[in-house]
């Protein structure tokens, strides 16, 4: 009797030892690794636009992953209703045009506000006929990607210079395939990127007379906006701050001359091949196309930005319009420097 109570005291014993050791195990042990946060990324047209490759070297390269985010990209037919999907929660952030946010914000006061910049555009006026001239536009049809989208708002800027407006032309909306339509002589007119021209060159068997370059005629300007809500600019800090570490990261590894068939590879959703990608590759970087330090939203140029809208009317006579610090939100770029490791915030 005495044996049984003794090893049945031992037992209780070693039970609640072996229960304190459990518990010391789990007190002691890390705490589990949080969920994978998701958002959905909006890019502009069909096929998307150059400027996107950013995001799919991100996301090939798994730099989407290695910040502890999933980003789906959505593409949309053009940055205008990448914007407006912003707006109404069908996507969690955008790229799009500087002028049309600026417009939105102005006009509407739409919810929007941008995270990260593009700051140099590439927009072009170009014309399959080697005598025309910017006059000769005039009550034209002319390829943009929609009425009020990118390439309709700066057809706007472009023209002004021999002193027309958008409204004098007939605009085609094409989304991103202006350079096709011009290539098969569907369109003598069209506002490209300048990796479409030598594309739409090299399958029209002809040279593009550039008329008008963006550069020449606006020296201080601003190409894209990335935008999220105010509300999302809060609720969803972190999850974005890491998803723009990755397109930070991505923008390195794009400009490291060893990576370029790997950047082309993941250009391929742009529609251009390998060789095409590699072409485009080469005359963006030397433009900086993709900011290589800070948040891409120069205060100079945005407030040039909303001048221009005033001036062209993109901006309402009766609106206010938007001020830098209402249209600027510097916090979740400085969180991602912190995460990918330092750099400049202006």
């Amino acid at each position: 009797m005495r044996m049984t109570r003794r090893m049945s005291f031992r037992s209780s014993i070693t039970t609640l030892a072996g229960a304190a050791v459990a518990a010391a195990l789990v007190l002691a042990s890390p705490a589990p690794l949080r969920a994978e946060e998701t958002l959905s990324l909006g890019l502009p047209a069909i096929p998307p636009v150059f400027v996107t490759v950013q995001a799919f070297v991100a996301q090939q390269q798994k730099l989407f992953e290695k910040y502890g985010v999933k980003v789906t990209l959505r593409q949309f037919d053009s940055g205008a209703n990448a914007a407006r999907a912003t707006i109404a929660g069908d996507v969690d952030f955008a790229i799009s045009p500087t002028p049309l946010v600026v417009n939105m914000i102005s006009n509407a006061n739409a919810e929007l506000v941008g995270i990260y910049g593009y700051v140099n555009p590439d927009w072009l006026l170009g014309s399959m006929d080697p005598n025309k001239k910017c006059e000769d536009i005039k009550g034209q049809p002319v390829g943009v990607d929609s009425e009020g989208g990118a390439r309709s708002i700066a057809l706007n800027q472009l023209i002004r210079s021999c002193g027309l407006t958008a409204k004098d032309t007939q605009q085609v909306a094409m989304s991103s395939n202006v350079g096709t339509a011009m290539a098969s002589g569907q369109l003598n007119w069209g506002v490209l990127h300048i990796d479409d021209v030598p594309i739409i060159e090299r399958h029209a068997k002809k040279k593009v007379n550039v008329i008008v370059d963006i550069n020449k005629v606006a020296a201080i300007s601003h190409y894209m906006t990335v935008v999220t809500t105010r509300e999302k600019a809060e609720k969803k800090r972190d999850a974005l701050a890491r998803a723009l570490a990755a397109m930070i990261e991505a923008t390195a590894f794009m400009y490291d001359p060893k990576n370029l068939d790997a950047v082309a590879k993941a250009a391929a959703p742009t529609g251009r091949d390998a060789d095409e990608a590699k072409a485009s590759m080469k005359m963006y970087s030397e433009m900086e196309f993709w900011p290589r330090q800070g948040l891409g939203l120069p205060e100079k140029n945005i407030n040039e930005i909303i001048e221009t809208q005033k001036r062209v009317g993109g901006i309402r006579p009766n609106a206010t319009p938007v001020t830098y610090q209402r249209y600027a939100d510097p916090k979740i770029y400085q969180e991602a420097m912190k995460l990918v490791g330092g750099g400049k915030t202006n």
